[in-house]
């Protein structure tokens, strides 16, 4: 199963685009281009700065991620699934 990120911030979730994107070995390039967009554009999202969210979605779509919503606080049922499956 996959590892479970959060991101509670565009900063945060910015990061984490920029890092699955180096390690799906893609360039700002190649994303834009699947997305149909400017490398800037990608290189904003990134930075944490504020983009359509359809492009936020079709970049994810061209690396082969989706957008999970969990609770904020969850219950210690949540808790235990999803140390579960980050221990592999």
């Amino acid at each position: 199963m996959d590892r479970i990120r959060r991101a509670q911030d565009s900063q945060t979730f910015g990061r984490m685009l920029r890092d699955e994107r180096r390690a799906l070995g893609k360039s700002q390039d190649d994303v834009a281009t699947a997305v149909g967009t400017r490398r800037q554009t990608i290189a904003d999202m990134e930075n944490g700065k504020n983009v359509g969210s359809h492009i936020v979605f079709a970049a994810l779509a061209a690396m082969g991620k989706v957008v999970a919503i969990s609770d904020a606080r969850p219950d210690l049922e949540t808790m235990r699934a999803m140390l579960e499956a980050s221990d592999g």
